[in-house]
């Protein structure tokens, strides 16, 4: 353990589980204690996540801990996120520390290395506590996991190492988690919180009262579900509405491990615009619009599209004027050839890909992660798109431009088929609403109106950081801290 200093107060949100809603506690948090005048830094030691974002110092952090952070009023910090996973198969992820991507590994290794990632950690908070009146932390998945518990720096240990008081936080459907940990780890806890009610509160009630009674622990409040929000989801595309009739019909590809799919986010705010995700051809339809989107692992979920025939569908609607647009690593698949001669992704070498872009990938051990800003200049439809547009890149290996490929500013075209490596891209309001109007044409309307991303985003933040004021005891979670 490093030398005692100067420390920022700490509050750390604990979960029942994967899914209660820790993120989305802690960006409110972050949004209320900023309203209150304290300088405030989100924090979660290890995150798992294949929805990730670049960092001002070019480092690559989850989206959650930047939205948090976005919250609470301040830059995104590759100290913010440590440690980050990101899963190309059920046992294996790339591992990023302080931003940089070390190396893909099994669990078994993952494990071995765990005091230097402690280690890591503990560096990033210090880093943070320095600057920061108060560091909001979120835990990953449940403090409970009995096979993982000698494994976790990313829950108790880390509230110890913070001397951070604990919220436990779960939905109605889960409980038992506090039972489950050790004594020392009971007296951590500080209160208890239900989150994503729906229904009466009132029935809650005697449930409540016993569960005050049995643990000592202070109940803080009920939070409701809430709808609507326009916030990201870190690991689930429920929040996508399949039933929106008409307008454009945007037809996304379902990677088995599809990344970065919050770049379809800003899409709901498009009136005319209709998103869904297919897997199979049977479900490929007439789309205006096909989606190839980021994916974690390029060669085997580009095996995995050409085994369920979406191949000959593409190369048919693109033959009839139909868009297509890959991103990431769609853009790769969608070159002639993808080469991995050092092994940096699969023990193949060489990987056919559609060849509907005249582009081939060099896969390279160095990742490349930064933050961009450049003029486009496109033809949708026979229509010019052009202006400034700013995004950020993720991703192994290099695709050099073609000749014979039109395009400017990162955005390549063959006709009506386009790559890009930039995430982010229909976050651009201008960019958005002119690629949709001219993709739709007048037959279709695509010319109305849309919302504004940043105002959109402001307005779900201001929305749950006044919900959960409204429903916490926030004036016991502040003695918390004192």
């Amino acid at each position: 353990m490093k030398p005692a200093m100067r420390q920022a107060r700490t509050l750390m949100v604990q979960g029942t589980g994967s899914g209660v809603g820790k993120s989305m506690l802690v960006a409110a948090l972050c949004r209320i204690f900023k309203k209150k005048g304290w300088r405030v830094s989100p924090f979660k030691a290890q995150n798992m996540s294949n929805n990730s974002c670049v960092t001002a110092e070019g480092g690559e952090i989850a989206r959650a801990q930047a939205m948090q952070a976005e919250c609470a009023g301040v830059e995104p910090s590759i100290h913010m996120n440590p440690v980050l996973l990101k899963p190309h198969s059920n046992t294996g992820s790339q591992v990023v520390v302080h931003g940089k991507a070390i190396k893909p590994m099994q669990v078994e290794a993952y494990y071995r290395i765990r005091q230097v990632l402690m280690s890591k950690v503990e560096d990033s908070f210090r880093w943070l506590s320095r600057r920061f009146d108060l560091v909001i932390i979120e835990g990953a998945g449940s403090p409970a996991e009995i096979n993982l518990r000698q494994f976790d720096f990313a829950n108790m240990k880390m509230a110890r190492m913070a001397k951070a008081p604990v919220i436990l936080a779960g939905d109605i459907e889960r409980c038992g988690t506090y039972a489950l940990l050790t004594r020392a780890e009971r007296r951590m806890v500080r209160g208890f919180v239900i989150n994503k009610f729906r229904g009466n509160e009132h029935l809650l009630t005697p449930g409540i009262k016993y569960l005050e009674k049995k643990t000592g622990v202070p109940f803080l409040g009920t939070i409701p579900y809430l709808e609507g929000l326009f916030l990201d989801e870190e690991d689930s595309l429920d929040s996508f509405d399949p039933v929106r009739q008409g307008g454009v019909d945007v037809a996304v590809f379902r990677f088995p491990r599809i990344s970065n799919f919050t770049d379809m986010k800003p899409l709901e705010l498009e009136p005319n615009v209709r998103v869904r995700y297919f897997t199979g051809a049977e479900e490929f339809g007439s789309p205006d619009l096909v989606i190839l989107p980021g994916t974690k692992s390029t060669v085997s979920d580009a095996d995995f599209l050409k085994k369920r025939g979406i191949g000959p569908l593409l190369k048919r609607h693109a033959a009839r004027g139909g868009a297509i647009l890959g991103i990431c690593g769609g853009f790769q698949m969608l070159g002639r050839i993808i080469k991995d001669s050092g092994g940096v992704e699969s023990a193949r070498k060489r990987v056919p890909g559609l060849g509907l872009l005249p582009v081939d990938t060099f896969f390279e051990a160095e990742k490349v992660a930064r933050k961009i800003q450049t003029q486009i200049d496109i033809r949708v439809n026979g229509r010019p798109i052009r202006g400034k547009v700013s995004g950020y890149e993720i991703h192994m290996g290099r695709t050099p431009a073609s000749r014979s490929l039109k395009g400017k500013g990162g955005i390549f075209q063959r006709g009506s088929v386009y790559g890009t490596y930039l995430h982010g891209l229909f976050d651009n309001d201008a960019f958005r609403r002119n690629f949709f109007a001219a993709l739709a044409g007048r037959d279709k309307g695509g010319d109305q109106g849309s919302a504004s991303f940043v105002r959109a985003r402001r307005k779900s933040y201001a929305r749950i950081a006044r919900e959960v004021e409204k429903a916490l005891d926030m004036k016991r979670i502040q003695s918390l801290l004192c």
